[in-house]
């Protein structure tokens, strides 16, 4: 009979693997501090000894060292000869000004704001209440609304985050029937953007709250699109801009329960024509939970912490879409990277 016990080494790497999740908090952190700092930037620029990067952040030389070296050993940074640290393909998304940063994604997600709400997951997990919610007392929408400068992070994250999915919606989809795009919940209006840049012949509609399109109007202005865009301010619960052909809905869903998931498709159906196509980007959960791509998972738990929503399974997507007026006519599971497409028409 075979022994299916673990040899010493299995119990050590299982032992490593458990110890790196428990600290996962000190991971984000460091990572925090480093986007707070810029150190990659300044590693960008050639500052790369210790010393120098202390002095050019204000902090204490010796201590900086190791929240550096730390940095390296999770794989942001990389220290090729002694006190002498450089950027790795994943540190690179920390710059500030990288054509693929994640430096207002990492700040946000990062930001004590959330992190508070996560000190109070059993609360969420006692009684499925937002802990969010339990702990500002009011909505993250709302808190988001009462403070600019953390809105304005959001949607700059928001909008490096749909930078990669943005483009492969862009060439991905075909447009080619297609005249008027209607962004519901577009924020700053990068997918918009991305869509405009790359097909001439449509017009759009960036649509969100005010707070979420304050940073529309530069980001298609710099895409060179803005004479083809409108930016609209609203609330998509009540009504949403009519004439569209094609209505895309990317990254909301996750932010509502099914009963607000109810309440905005079928706002959207009420002001979509009847040949009028709606285009859902977002994540789809599998059936069973597996290791393949652990961050839907992260983000589904999140939204719960910290919103009160939820990622989905294909099931559970089309159950919302059947119930308020849609027929579903595919799902392009990892169509635009980690993302799904799911397109759906009004039912007759």
């Amino acid at each position: 009979m075979t022994s299916t016990l673990p040899t010493r080494t299995d119990q050590i790497r299982n032992r490593a693997a458990l110890i790196e999740v428990i600290g996962g908090y000190m991971a984000s952190q460091a990572l925090a501090l480093a986007a707070e700092l810029r150190l990659a930037d300044h590693i960008h620029a050639g500052v790369t000894a210790s010393a120098d990067l202390a002095a050019a952040t204000g902090t204490h030389a010796p201590s900086l060292h190791r929240l550096l070296r730390t940095l390296v050993a999770i794989g942001l940074f990389a220290e090729p000869t002694p006190d002498t640290f450089a950027l790795t393909e994943v540190g690179e998304q920390l710059r500030v000004d990288s054509p693929d940063s994640l430096w207002a994604f990492t700040r946000f997600f990062t930001n004590p704001t959330l992190f508070s709400s996560w000190q109070q997951v059993k609360h969420t997990i006692d009684t499925g209440e937002c802990a969010f919610d339990h702990v500002h007392g009011k909505n993250i929408y709302v808190h988001l609304a009462e403070n600019p400068e953390l809105s304005a992070l959001f949607n700059v994250a928001m909008g490096q985050e749909s930078r990669v999915s943005a483009g492969l919606v862009a060439h991905g989809y075909d447009f080619s029937a297609v005249r008027r795009v209607v962004d519901v919940g577009g924020g700053d209006g990068t997918l918009l953007a991305a869509i405009l840049g790359t097909h001439p012949h449509l017009t759009g509609v960036c649509f969100d709250s005010a707070a979420g399109v304050a940073e529309a109007a530069g980001v298609l202005g710099a895409a060179g699109v803005s004479d083809r865009c409108e930016v609209v301010a609203g609330d998509f619960f009540a009504s949403v801009p009519g004439g569209g052909d094609l209505y895309i809905i990317k990254s909301v869903f996750q932010d509502w329960d099914d009963d607000g998931a109810r309440r905005l498709l079928r706002t959207v159906r009420a002001s979509m024509p009847e040949g009028a196509t709606l285009l859902i980007v977002g994540s789809v959960l599998p059936d069973a939970a597996d290791t393949a791509n652990p961050v839907m998972f992260y983000t589904d738990i999140n939204m719960l912490v910290t919103a009160g929503g939820r990622e989905r399974t294909e099931g559970q997507f089309r159950g919302l879409l059947g119930e308020t007026g849609f027929v579903v006519e595919s799902v392009g599971h990892g169509a635009a990277g980690p993302l799904s497409l799911i397109t759906a028409r009004p039912a007759l």
